[in-house]
């Protein structure tokens, strides 16, 4: 059975972030689904809630499970949840998870302080959207810049997702997990915040820093992502075989 690969995108943009991905995995013939959050992309009519995201994701995982073991891949936001979903309670059929862009806790001063600047972005004329096509077009390839936008941006939504976050126990659902772990950041990203704490409460983890990138690294460094990718692909497959 082929590894299936479930990917969460991270606040505001939506499935179509993972183009570069998506591409990759189909062009090697590995199974993949890039599945949208309530409030994003194609779901931008709904609201947002963590009950409806966590489900999303567990639909999606649970779907993929009847296929073949399942690698869930998340960033940002979508890491964050991904690490909450993986490390719940009860155990999902996840068997290995690539968090991307993540390692900083949705609390305290920290997300406050997130919350101000969407919210200061977000007063601007445009909403940001001139500061954000500016930021894509200095740091993201020619080819994939439009992938972040293509699937809509959700606006509306983010100072919700934000908040919901903070419900989010990532401290204490991170050293439940026993499947391969990867944590994968941008050199300059700053949700590295807690980076140390996060390789303390999964010493089994793998940490890849990408060099100069920020937190987009999904895009400024396609093909170093996709790299991690075939590497958690073959990790996973290697361990079905095993089994």
């Amino acid at each position: 059975m082929s590894v299936q690969t479930v990917l969460v995108h991270g606040i505001r943009t939506s499935a179509t972030m993972w183009r570069s991905q998506v591409a990759y995995l189909e062009e090697h013939g590995h199974p993949v689904t890039a599945l949208d959050l309530p409030g994003h992309g194609s779901r931008m009519a709904e609201d947002f809630t963590l009950h409806e995201a966590l489900h999303t994701i567990d639909a999606a995982v649970r779907a993929a499970a009847e296929r073949g073991p399942v690698l869930l891949v998340g960033h940002s936001m979508g890491g964050l949840l991904s690490l909450a979903y993986t490390g719940g309670a009860e155990r999902p059929p996840v068997a290995g998870l690539v968090a991307a862009a993540c390692t900083s806790l949705p609390q305290g001063a920290g997300l406050r302080a997130y919350r101000l600047f969407a919210r200061a972005v977000d007063s601007l004329p445009d909403r940001g959207l001139w500061l954000t096509r500016q930021m894509l077009a200095a740091t993201i390839p020619a080819e994939n810049r439009a992938d972040f936008q293509a699937g809509g941006y959700a606006l509306d939504m983010q100072d919700t997702a934000l908040r919901s976050l903070a419900a989010l126990d990532v401290a204490a659902a991170v050293p439940r997990i026993d499947v391969p772990l990867w944590f994968v950041n941008g050199q300059y990203d700053q949700l590295r915040l807690n980076e140390p704490l996060f390789r303390r409460l999964a010493p089994h983890a793998e940490l890849i820093v990408v060099p100069r990138t920020t937190h987009l690294v999904t895009a400024m460094r396609p093909r170093v992502f996709n790299a991690v990718l075939a590497l958690a692909i073959a990790t996973v497959e290697a361990q079905a075989e095993d089994s």
